[in-house]
């Protein structure tokens, strides 16, 4: 006989509350990759570029692809269709100990937050440009962690200091309290990984939100624009007071596939420390859609779906968005396995800047680097214990400065037998871990089950990154049942979002 079971879920709540004087935002999710390759129109148009981006957004993306080319895509791998804007960032890879190198699996693609942070904000002018971070970085001479943002003044409030500290790697533990956005500034060694971030690392990116108000672009892709005095607020420089909307990229990468194995986590950019993360943007926006919106959409959800004025589409639409691979680069292999990065980019440790790299070269063509090469000392990187939100917020006040101010996070979890406990304690080594791997899965483990389908959801100030699983359950009545398959939805792998 049939019989049809009702199972309790565990849910982590994430009350986000906005403080300061952020008046609304929405969450933009970009749920799947529209490609991936040694592309970068901004700083190699028209070649191939030296290093492998991860890409979401138009479809027409492309080496030589200018804002009406994004522009005139019909599709987009992010949730709203009037938005073809490009964003991109480099792609993360493991290394191991004979030179192998795996494509980090890219959890839920990317979501990029358009925070209207301030007074009369502007939206970005349509073919508006600008990157974040410096790709060529390998050190950090900043306090670790940084000072309360109160205490900030000479060299930690320089534009050179406002971007390393606009960079954010978020030790993933959902089984634990979070730790704050862009509460670290680097990318945790392959060991501190292993044995606290059970759900992988969240890269995240701030972009300078105060304009000069008259170029859409600059030689070096940065000049035009610059970081407030506390990345994310406080007070435009001389010559840059145009408030734009505030950019905030948040990626998740899937670290915790590689536990127990012998190597090393690289951006391709051949950076292992994260000082050079960095991020690309370029607007294409319909119309004057975005410029409506900045006025129009101020709910502060943070749900796409409370814009009137956006049309949306799912996940499966998304997904169907890619950008044509160019001949040159058909034949490359930039997911692996593989011997080196693509582009062969030599890995370089610092601290000294990194040489530059030579962009061009066809596929797996080595665009004038040193095969397999590595520069440097070992990579050195500080040592970040954890700390939760809250822990951030009452210990010496503000970290780092993620979404900059604009989240406080409260998190309450109720379970059933049914459920996965949370640890009792507050230190990730002793957090409950799903099993190791050897190899990075297909899809994401959560708590030893498969991910069918992975979606976005907030309520009020809730904010949710929901993933469907698939689990195999045996049914046992008066008489025995045949395995049937349910789908249930977890609400326990989602983006947390830190107190500054």
């Amino acid at each position: 006989m049939r019989s049809i079971t009702s199972f309790g879920i565990a849910v982590a709540t994430v009350g986000v509350h906005l403080t300061g004087t952020a008046q609304a935002f929405w969450r933009l999710p970009c749920q799947a990759l529209s490609g991936l390759a040694r592309i970068d129109p901004i700083v190699n148009p028209g070649v191939p570029s030296d290093h492998a981006h991860a890409v979401f957004g138009s479809g027409a993306f492309g080496l030589n692809s200018s804002p009406e080319d994004l522009l005139g895509s019909n599709c987009t791998s992010c949730a709203v269709t009037q938005d073809k804007s490009a964003y991109w960032t480099p792609a993360l890879y493991f290394v191991d100990g004979n030179g192998k190198t795996e494509l980090v699996e890219n959890v839920g693609g990317m979501l990029a937050y358009y925070l209207l942070y301030g007074e009369n904000i502007t939206a970005f002018p349509p073919g508006f440009k600008m990157i974040a971070g410096d790709t060529r970085l390998r050190n950090f001479s900043l306090p670790v962690p940084d000072p309360p943002k109160s205490e900030w003044s000479g060299d930690q409030v320089s534009q050179a200091a406002l971007a390393q500290k606009a960079l954010g790697f978020n030790c993933l533990n959902y089984a634990i309290a979070p730790e704050p956005s862009l509460y670290r500034h680097f990318l945790p060694d392959k060991a501190y990984l292993d044995a606290h971030c059970t759900n992988g690392i969240r890269m995240e990116l701030m972009f300078p939100s105060c304009w000069n108000g008259k170029e859409n672009d600059s030689t070096d892709h940065k000049s035009h624009v610059a970081y407030p005095s506390l990345v994310n607020a406080g007070t435009c420089p001389d010559r840059y007071k145009t408030q734009l909307v505030s950019l905030f990229y948040e990626t998740i990468w899937n670290t915790y596939a590689f536990k127990g194995r012998d190597g090393k986590f690289v951006l391709a950019n051949g950076d292992p420390t994260g000082f050079g993360y960095h991020g690309d943007f370029v607007a294409a926006w319909d119309g004057n859609t975005l410029e409506r919106a900045v006025k129009e959409c101020t709910n502060d959800s943070g749900k796409v779906e409370d814009c009137h004025l956006f049309d949306l589409q799912g996940q499966s639409e998304a997904q169907t968005c890619q950008f044509p691979t160019p001949q040159e680069l058909k034949a490359e292999n930039c997911r692996g396995p593989r011997v080196g990065l693509p582009g062969d980019v030599p890995i370089q440790s610092g601290p000294e800047y990194a040489s530059k790299i030579s962009p061009g070269g066809g596929s797996d063509q080595k665009g004038g680097n040193t095969p397999q090469s590595s520069t440097g000392a070992a990579s050195s990187v500080p040592t970040l214990a954890y700390t939760s939100a809250a822990s951030a917020s009452s210990v010496g006040g503000s970290y780092g400065g993620a979404v900059g101010g604009l989240f406080a996070e409260v998190v309450s979890t109720s379970s059933s037998s049914l459920s996965p406990s949370p640890a009792s304690s507050s230190s990730p080594s002793s957090a409950a871990a799903p099993p190791d791997t050897t190899s990075p899965p297909s899809s994401v483990p959560v708590g030893g089950l498969s991910t069918v389908s992975t979606t976005y959801s907030t309520n009020g100030r809730q904010a949710y990154e929901i993933v469907v699983v698939e689990q195999e359950v045996t049914v046992t009545a008066t008489s025995t049942l045949a395995p049937g398959k349910h789908r249930r939805h977890l609400h326990q792998h989602q983006h947390r979002h830190g107190q500054v």
